[in-house]
């Protein structure tokens, strides 16, 4: 069967996770906080990774984000007690294959793991197109048709965040999170101006607007053809 790492803080979860997942013949080591987590990820040969959203030294979003930004794409699947649309939204987004609140049936995150084994492998993205924008994530360059987009780093990455989910809204407390990091919304108007800097830089005279403004919850990428 798989080999498959679980990454969960709390012991009696884990117990009964590895129980099961053992029990129906997968091979499955257990890590409990973020930062083994991460080492253990690093020493590859999983062929699935199980992990808690909140754990101690490094969350589950920042440790999945780690590993994708370093080009490991094995398939991960989080477990939280943050069911909420925008939760399971952020963490799709930061790299997530698949979602499952707690509490869960032992039985539906078996099949879940086994729908995840059952992809085909996909090589790592590194050239982002949205309609006319392009991004290559690993030159950390941008184009806009034939013009190229002098982007400073923040601009890079709120303008990355964004492609990955055109014509999707994304809010400001996803941004805050996602693109500055920030566990908390500070009232202040950082999102707009750098909205608005990126919006100079990729609408030259005449050229289709392409992010709009959704009033009081965020902002949307919409393709241009």
């Amino acid at each position: 069967m798989a080999r498959l790492l679980l990454i969960e803080d709390d012991a009696e979860t884990a117990g009964d996770v590895l129980d099961d997942l053992r029990g129906r013949g997968h091979e499955v080591g257990w890590v409990a906080t973020g930062l083994d987590g991460a080492r253990a990820a690093r020493d590859g040969g999983w062929e699935a990774i199980i992990l808690d959203r909140m754990l101690p030294g490094q969350d589950g979003l920042g440790v999945l984000q780690d590993l994708r930004r370093d080009g490991d794409r094995t398939p991960a699947l989080i477990l939280s007690a943050l069911g909420d649309v925008d939760e399971r939204i952020r963490g799709l987004r930061a790299g997530g294959d698949d979602y499952l609140a707690k509490p869960f049936a032992l039985g539906e995150l078996a099949a879940r793991i086994e729908a995840l084994l059952r992809r085909p492998a996909t090589r790592p993205e590194t050239v982002l197109r949205v309609g006319s924008l392009e991004i290559d994530l690993i030159a950390g360059t941008g184009r806009r048709g034939t013009r190229d987009l002098a982007l400073l780093p923040r601009e890079l990455k709120l303008l990355t965040y964004l492609m990955r989910c055109p014509g999707q809204i994304a809010t400001r407390a996803m941004l805050f999170e996602e693109v500055w990091n920030y566990r908390f919304t500070p009232k202040s108007n950082l999102i707009d101006v750098h909205v608005g800097r990126l919006r100079r830089k990729l609408e030259a005279s005449g050229e289709t607007p392409l992010i709009q403004n959704v009033r009081g919850i965020g902002f949307m990428l919409t393709p241009d053809d």
